[in-house]
């Protein structure tokens, strides 16, 4: 019953290697290089410090290399994976060969959306998902909205610079979903029956604004941090020197429907995992020292 983790250092995959392991599922954590691996099973600090033991191993394998995957997959009956378009086949076709019976698949809201054809993210994360859907495996999409983490991203410099937050639509409405409720909606369609072929979208448990998103982080380090109104020029440039320009387009378009849309928030983590989901204010005070210097 080896359920195989990739991306076992990612924001999400962490919480899922740390929620199987608390389930006493045998577990097998991918990792990049070998000397990364090798350095995995003994950390006593870090994103998988406390997992190791008899039954947590740790391998050398990536996606993005299809040699690496027989030995990861090899006798495993469930994995979980993240999106990555040129890897799938490669991952499908070794899982296959391996006996894997059930995937859970790390995917993303925006596939549900309207217009999503024009959104690479969605693009990018429908086509991972067909694949798997004509796999003949049986399989769990999670398709997550707006990251609390993505704050990190945008926010995370100025504010441990001591800086402005720049926003070009400060009153934006978004609902975003913590890291720790997209894993543990993975660990229950891992460890629970009932949950092939069935995706579930999964936002944040309240609507906020930018405004008020910065007002948390600002709460949870115990001081205001100031909102700055600028362009939507300005906002592109400020987020180019941390996304890639495709992203970039798309929080930007997200931001500016957020403006007249109220976004969605969903029940799906405690009607799933039987606990209430995590409020960003929470995210915000257990990621507080994210933000300082």
């Amino acid at each position: 019953m080896i359920t195989v983790v990739f991306g076992a250092r990612g924001n999400v995959g962490r919480h899922v290697a740390a929620g199987l392991c608390a389930a006493g599922r045998p577990l097998r954590l991918t990792s990049r290089t070998p000397g990364a691996a090798a350095a995995m099973p003994g950390q006593a600090a870090g994103p998988l410090g406390g997992l190791a033991g008899e039954s947590v191993e740790v391998v050398a394998a990536d996606l993005d290399r299809p040699d690496t995957l027989p030995a990861a997959l090899e006798g495993a009956t469930s994995a979980f994976i993240y999106a990555k378009p040129d890897g799938i086949d490669g991952f499908l076709k070794a899982a296959r060969a391996a006996g894997v019976r059930h995937v859970v698949l790390l995917s993303s809201a925006a596939v549900v959306l309207p217009r999503s054809g024009g959104n690479p993210i969605a693009r990018q994360h429908r086509a991972v998902e067909s694949a798997i859907e004509d796999s003949g495996l049986s399989w769990t999409f999670i398709r997550p909205g707006m990251f609390a983490t993505n704050t990190l991203w945008w926010w995370g410099g100025p504010i441990r610079k001591g800086e402005a937050v720049r926003l070009p639509y400060p009153d934006a409405m978004t609902a975003p979903v913590s890291e720790r409720d997209m894993a543990a909606l993975a660990v229950t369609a891992l460890t629970e029956p009932g949950h092939g072929r069935q995706a579930y979208t999964v936002y944040g448990p309240q609507v906020l604004t930018l405004r008020e998103l910065v007002g948390h982080i600002g709460a949870a380090l115990g001081r205001e941090i100031t909102v700055e109104k600028v362009t939507p020029e300005e906002a592109r440039a400020d987020l180019g020197e941390v996304m890639p320009p495709a992203g970039v387009e798309v929080i930007m378009r997200a931001w500016a429907a957020g403006v007249e849309t109220v976004p969605e928030i969903t029940t799906i983590v405690p009607k799933l995992t039987g606990r209430p989901a995590q409020t960003f204010a929470d995210w915000a005070h257990a990621h507080a020292g994210d933000f300082r210097p």
